[in-house]
């Protein structure tokens, strides 16, 4: 008999009991979403700065996506790709149209889309650029993070993620984020087929490159014949101010390919909040000239594509759309960043504030391996506000994009708060 959950206590005692201890989650046992806020077992209430690490960009448990869910689930959920269903052409034609590719590869996680996108990369430098059968080689930057499988994990830089856990998959070499003469340099090697990055660094701390990075990542590529891989699982669907980080300063309501800011890559990767957290769905999108190298028996997924998963990404992306997200996220992130360098000017316990959009972070004045990130998120937590520290000392905040400037500059009140308690020590 499934077990009645009663008191915070209780939850986390079974969890510890009974699930592996790949996390190190804050002590507060989540009952309830909706919106911003979230609430616990014991009723109290939190504004949600983390956004299940922006997959519900959209909000929780937003009204439209639920209902389509819903709908959906009650008529047909899955039928593997055995068969034909009257949802999948609908969705892939919908999702190409909206970020302006040819075709799409639906899988269901994050970490399945960046392995389909590698993949893809691989066979086409075999098939269609010649290099020779295993010799493939993928670019990648320094404290990257683009999943935990086995390959992934061959080419991080964080060690909890790779000790122990070897023998690694060559054909990858890292270079330095944010570093274009790196880049220019490794793709004189004429078996490089890709260069995957991330166009923020979110787990490492929310890095954003030089304003003409990413511009001159896609000139670099284009003159050696190397696929530009863009993994916006996390800083895609409206997270930065604009549909996808490679966009720019451009807030379209659907693709911006005419923009002179938009930057298209080869391969687009994305998930989270294309589905508005309701349930795991990603996406690999590129041209018919790329995609045409995956043939059936290639490549697939007994979920992916499914009628359920497809209904929901499509309510998630109108959302975007029709709430004009991408325009909030980018006038609250101006009001966050504002709000934050006040407090960076005025506590030595902050020593600064980056980001872009609604995904910003908040380097706390202290050793990584201190405590004192960590402790500041309890502090938070007990205020009302949700937030998690990466890597020791950084805190990042990343809300709903629903939120609205009352909502943000409460919570800019909360962190204020705890800024001042620990500056005070």
């Amino acid at each position: 008999m499934m077990e009645t959950i009663n008191s915070s206590k209780q939850a986390i005692e079974l969890e510890d009991k009974y699930g592996a201890h790949n996390y190190h989650p804050l002590p507060v046992v989540l009952s309830r979403g909706e919106g911003v806020h979230l609430w616990d077992v014991e009723g109290k209430r939190y504004y949600d700065f983390l956004s299940a690490y922006s997959a519900v960009n959209q909000g929780h448990c937003h009204p439209r996506i639920k209902n389509a869910l819903i709908e959906q689930a009650g008529t047909l959920t899955l039928t593997s790709r055995a068969f034909y269903n009257d949802v999948l052409g609908p969705f892939e034609k919908y999702i190409t149209a909206y970020f302006g590719f040819d075709k799409v590869l639906p899988m269901n996680t994050g970490a399945e889309g960046v392995e389909t996108a590698i993949k893809i990369a691989r066979k086409w430098g075999y098939e269609k650029k010649g290099i020779v059968e295993g010799q493939a080689k993928i670019v990648v930057a320094e404290n990257n993070f683009h999943g935990r499988t086995s390959t992934i994990i061959s080419f991080s830089s964080d060690a909890n993620a790779r000790k122990n856990f070897g023998p690694y998959m060559p054909g990858f070499v890292r270079i330095p984020y944010n570093d274009i003469d790196a880049l220019k340099s490794a793709l004189e090697d004429d078996t490089v087929v890709a260069f995957l990055v991330e166009p923020i660094q979110g787990e490492a701390g929310v890095y954003t490159p030089a304003e003409d990075y990413l511009k001159k990542v896609a000139e670099a590529c284009k003159s050696k014949n190397v696929l530009f891989i863009a993994d916006e699982i996390q800083t895609g669907i409206a997270r930065t101010g604009s549909l996808l980080a490679v966009c720019g300063n451009c807030t379209c309501e659907g693709h911006c390919e005419r923009q002179s800011t938009y930057i298209k890559p080869d391969i687009l990767i994305l998930g989270k909040a294309i589905s508005g957290g309701f349930y795991p769905v990603s996406a690999v999108l590129t041209d018919n000239p790329i995609m045409d190298v995956i043939k059936p028996g290639t490549h697939g997924s007994t979920f992916g594509g499914n009628p359920l998963g497809a209904k929901i990404a499509m309510t998630a992306l109108e959302v975007v759309r029709d709430e004009k997200l991408a325009q909030n996220a980018r006038r609250l992130g101006k009001l966050f960043r504002d709000r934050m360098q006040i407090l960076v000017d005025k506590y030595r316990i902050l020593k600064l504030v980056r980001g872009k959009g609604l995904l910003n972070a908040v380097v706390v004045n202290d050793s990584p391996d201190s405590s004192t990130a960590w402790d500041m998120c309890l502090k938070l937590a007990e205020n009302g506000l949700l937030a998690k520290p990466t890597h020791g000392n950084i805190i990042r905040f990343a809300p709903p994009l629903v939120m609205t400037e009352e909502q943000l500059h409460d919570c800019c009140d909360i962190i204020e708060k705890v800024v001042k308690q620990f500056d005070n020590r």
